[in-house]
């Protein structure tokens, strides 16, 4: 049985080949059942702490997934590109992608913070292009 992927939330799609290009819209930590990956209920009162090490993870691992769907893989990325709530989470995402990306054989890449994202329990989103020759 295939794992179910999330669907894009407007007129657009995860994934664009032009080329040997590959284009992944930005992508978060929501799954397939519109829950968000990283979201921890810390008490009785429903007080979150939404976590940006699990985001970062599950967001590149959602990624990879939409990679996949076209024959490439987190190997093939050349350029990332990220938009953080808050730079106080920097320290976070910046120890996660190293999980996925060696600094010297990884893509290149630009942070930048921003006002917000979709969801409010969103801290990161990522976009990247990969190549891959066809």
């Amino acid at each position: 049985m295939s794992e179910k992927q999330v669907s894009p939330r407007g007129a657009y799609p995860h994934v664009k080949v032009v080329g040997d290009f590959i284009f992944v819209s930005g992508t978060s930590s929501r799954r397939a059942d519109n829950t968000i990956a990283g979201v921890d209920i810390i008490d009785e009162m429903g007080t979150k702490h939404l976590n940006i090490a699990t985001q970062t993870r599950e967001v590149l691992q959602n990624i990879d997934k939409n990679l996949a769907s076209v024959g490439a893989s987190l190997k093939d990325v050349v350029d990332v590109s990220t938009f953080l709530v808050s730079m106080n989470d920097f320290a976070g995402y910046n120890k996660t992608y190293a999980d996925f990306f060696d600094k010297e054989t990884g893509p290149t890449r630009t942070t930048v913070a921003v006002h917000q994202l979709p969801h409010p329990d969103l801290v990161v989103e990522i976009k990247v292009t990969a190549y891959k020759k066809a």
